[in-house]
């Protein structure tokens, strides 16, 4: 179970990285190396934006769940 934890602890603090690299920022930010940036001047990108934070948000809460899971198996192990 530990091991399994961690396992999805790295592959969403890995992803959360990635999706939040490519949120639009300022600058464009990372997206706009991958096309991002024109496409977001021809068309509506905000469908874009919503889905890319309602995954990021999921990916936040699936990294934190396992953060407390290892804790608490941690916390009562011992």
């Amino acid at each position: 179970m530990t091991l399994a934890l961690q396992i999805i602890l790295v592959l969403s603090a890995v992803l959360m990285t990635v999706f939040i690299l490519l949120h639009k920022g300022k600058g464009g930010g990372l997206s706009s190396l991958f096309g991002g940036g024109v496409q977001s001047n021809l068309s509506g990108s905000t469908v874009v934006e919503k889905n890319l934070d309602r995954v990021t948000i999921v990916m936040v809460i699936v990294w934190l769940g396992c953060i407390v899971g290892l804790n608490l198996i941690q916390a009562f192990s011992a």
